[in-house]
């Protein structure tokens, strides 16, 4: 789960955040297609992080709205970031693709689902494929936009081709 608590320091060491400030911050920035990070692994992490003492909570409330526990990092958290920046950047690279579950078991199904299962992985490579070119042509220009997210944007692309030729390969060896 260390990527997890990098994502949630990394955000609060820009500023202080709400948990839900920083699930919106992981929509808006489509952080759960790089990184495994759903909602209430956000809202279980804060508390978590809380209770080591790597971030503190202070009640805020505005107008209307009900109290919320708005976060900030201590400077043991500050210490844990940089510590895990450099552990997870020094680990061995591991990509995990899913959809690899259903690429070594397909010699376990008929000729007609092993191409039915390959063009479903295949057209779901293609849906990425344009949603990541969408978001390189509408973020890509845009200054509020960091250049590390431009980057992520651009390696997941690169990846997306390598994995089309790959599919290519692969559905004339089993059709």
């Amino acid at each position: 789960m260390a990527a997890i608590d990098l994502i949630v320091l990394g955000m609060l060491k820009q500023e202080s955040l709400s948990a839900y400030d920083i699930q919106k911050l992981v929509e808006y920035r489509n952080i759960s297609k790089w990184v495994k990070i759903s909602t209430p692994s956000i809202y279980k992490k804060v508390i978590q992080l809380e209770e080591k003492g790597l971030i503190t909570s202070r009640t805020q409330k505005e107008g209307k709205m009900p109290q919320k526990a708005v976060y900030s990092l201590t400077d043991a958290g500050r210490q844990e970031f940089e510590k895990l920046m450099l552990e997870i950047s020094c680990k061995p690279i591991n990509i995990f693709l899913d959809f690899n579950a259903v690429i070594v078991n397909l010699e376990s199904m008929t000729k007609e689902r092993q191409k039915e299962c390959l063009d479903n992985i295949e057209s779901n490579i293609n849906v990425l494929k344009r949603y990541l070119e969408e978001n390189i042509v509408l973020k890509g220009n845009n200054p509020d936009i960091p250049a590390t997210g431009i980057a992520v944007l651009r390696q997941q692309s690169l990846l997306v081709q390598a994995i089309e030729e790959w599919i290519t390969t692969i559905k004339k060896e089993f059709t």
